[in-house]
């Protein structure tokens, strides 16, 4: 695991996470690894809010009304959908993509990408495990640098 530099300001930060409920040991690893990352960057605890919806495809709808609240600096998206036997993947794979866009766009509020699009379950797992690859670190990272970013534009 990589160590966390604290970052600057980070302590005003208000973040969103929507946590997809379908695949929840999937999910569960990135929520760790995304709240430890934030924590460890100077992020308040009671600055960070969880919202749990039932899958990736409610994602979109969740994070476009937690950015047009204006409560949060940046919304955190995460879900898995692991490739099956049918084309449903396909499809809510690249909607859920599509629509977390469109909510960044439309907003102008970050939303950063949490979802994994693993092949099958194992590579799940290896990418959301706080111990290994880690990508709840990596969109935690992600959403700050586009908070900070944001702040740099509009100054």
């Amino acid at each position: 695991m990589t160590d966390i530099q604290t970052r600057s300001g980070a302590g005003q930060w208000r973040i969103a996470i929507a946590v997809a409920q379908f695949n929840p040991t999937i999910t569960g690893m990135l929520l760790d690894g995304t709240r430890h990352t934030l924590a460890a960057a100077g992020v308040a605890d009671d600055h960070v809010q969880v919202f749990e919806v039932p899958g990736a495809w409610e994602l979109p709808l969740a994070s476009q009304r937690l950015a047009c609240s204006g409560r949060f600096d940046a919304v955190i998206a995460l879900g898995a959908v692991v490739r099956g036997e049918t084309a449903h993947f396909e499809f809510i794979s690249a909607e859920c993509a599509r629509g977390l866009q469109q909510v960044s766009l439309d907003t102008g509020i970050p939303v950063a990408f949490g979802v994994l699009t693993p092949e099958n379950g194992e590579q799940a797992l290896e990418r959301a495990d706080p111990e290994r690859k880690n990508k709840g670190r990596e969109v935690a990272e992600a959403a700050m640098d586009m908070i900070a970013f944001k702040a740099e534009v509009t100054s």
